[in-house]
């Protein structure tokens, strides 16, 4: 990191959710000092950096990642610093993570505990408040933390009943209270008691390899809950955030409510729009398929495609990627004879950006505004940061990637900044990538030159 705090950029093109000029950007001090045409001799102080034919974009935000999450299989392969470090190299400034507290924990302790944890990031955070089980304790503490300790999202799954998972009733209450409490409740919508029994059925014919994980799992799960937990919103008046869809139905119905309406945004993540089920094929060999057992599983095609439309459509806000790697060896292979026992999850947020342009802005499928917002305006909108964050503009915080449209980079295990020994994404091309980037006081931290 250059212990430089002035930076003029020149020549570059600075692209918002909304607009799209040439212009140049002083940054001082962790903010955007200036925008236009700037002449370097009126910043005798400043280090230039010259961005001829490049993008001059707001830092990607990507406000659903797991670093250092805990599971019977170890935490998940990246912690705040080595996930922050992927992040960054990828052109996300700024992340949300997860307070998941244990059954009968504090949710205060929960959060007092991650929040330590946060501070080694390297880049900025915030976190979601989780609830496990749904009691007039963990309400008045939700009330608690929204009112005292600065949260303003809370999230629940309807999955993993044993363990972290609540029910259609306590998930209206906890609407109720966040609702009232002017925050927005993140739903995990895949119906638990349909995968419970499924899982139980497949175990007990022997069908126990990792491509079951994904049959386990079916597309209803997910369309079902979507259709519910949008059902309560509505009843509730509670804004809902349904994170990783997965399926073009439920993609669909986010969207037909949104027409009518009501307060429901919509993420999808990455995986899903670039990969599909055919890694699951029951004839490949076992270890090729569990670094794909991820929740919710991959999709067949036909769904792949229906959410690119979906997105065309505005049926979601945000692209992240739900980052949670677990290393194959030692982690994901503990399940290799007992699909239930594959702890979930997939790394992501290095690659984010350079896939969604590669695979959305490059084909025509989205725009370059479209490309800040999902990756970036709308999620600071949505969770607190839009005066600060998700746009170039004087005096917001100089989180700016300096985007290179022409380069070209091949994903792969052997290269990448994230902790983990397989790669989901490995071997595909990419054009495009962050070749400088600013952020932590406005200090260029990522360079490529």
């Amino acid at each position: 990191m250059r212990r430089v705090d002035k930076y003029l950029i020149i020549n570059g093109t600075i692209i918002n959710a909304d607009s799209a000029a040439k212009a140049d950007v002083a940054v001082s001090g962790g903010k955007i000092e200036s925008i236009g045409k700037l002449e370097p001799e009126e910043f005798p102080d400043y280090e230039v950096i010259d961005a001829s034919g490049k993008y001059i974009l707001p830092g990607g935000i990507d406000p659903h990642v797991h670093f250092a999450l805990p599971t019977p299989a170890g935490n998940s392969s990246d912690d705040f610093v080595s996930g922050s470090e992927a992040a960054l190299a990828g052109g996300t400034t700024s992340i949300i993570d997860f307070v998941t507290p244990r059954r009968g924990q504090s949710l205060v302790e929960a959060l007092a505990l991650r929040r330590a944890e946060a501070k080694l990031s390297h880049c900025h955070w915030q976190l979601h408040l989780g609830v496990s089980e749904w009691n007039p304790q963990v309400a008045e503490e939700v009330r608690h933390c929204i009112r005292h300790e600065g949260i303003r999202s809370v999230k629940a799954y309807l999955a993993y009943s044993d363990t972290i998972g609540i029910n259609y009733g306590e998930l209206e209450q906890l609407m109720h209270v966040v609702g009232s409490e002017g925050g927005v409740v993140l739903v995990h919508c895949e119906e638990g008691e349909m995968i419970n029994r499924m899982q139980q059925q497949f175990i007990s014919e022997g069908k126990t390899n990792a491509s079951f994980h994904a049959l386990s799992r079916p597309r209803e799960a997910e369309i079902s809950a979507i259709k519910t937990v949008i059902s309560l919103s509505e009843l509730t008046g509670c804004p809902v955030y349904i994170v990783h869809v997965s399926t073009g139905e439920g993609a669909r119905a986010i969207r037909e409510a949104k027409q009518k309406g009501l307060k429901v945004y919509g993420e999808t993540c990455i995986q899903y729009l670039i990969l599909n089920n055919s890694v699951y094929d029951p004839s490949l060999p076992n270890e090729k398929v569990l670094p794909y057992v991820i929740s919710p599983p991959l999709r067949p095609e036909k769904d792949r495609c229906q959410l690119w439309n979906e997105l065309a459509k505005g049926a979601f806000e945000v692209v992240s990627t739900d980052h949670c790697p677990f290393n194959l060896h030692g982690q994901k292979d503990l399940g290799i004879n007992d699909f239930t026992k594959i702890p979930n999850g997939a790394g992501g947020v290095e690659y984010r950006l350079r896939l969604l342009f590669t695979y959305g802005v490059l084909t025509g499928k989205i725009s370059l505004n479209q490309f800040v917002s999902l990756t970036s305006a709308n999620a600071a909108g949505i969770f607190g940061w839009s005066q600060t964050k998700g746009r170039i503009a004087q005096g917001y915080d100089a989180d700016i990637v300096i985007w290179n449209p022409d380069a070209t980079l091949t994903i792969s295990a052997q290269n990448q900044l994230q902790h983990c020994d397989s790669n989901i994404y490995e071997g595909l091309i990419t054009q495009g990538c962050a070749e400088e980037l600013f952020t932590v006081k406005g200090r260029l931290v990522n360079d490529r030159r």
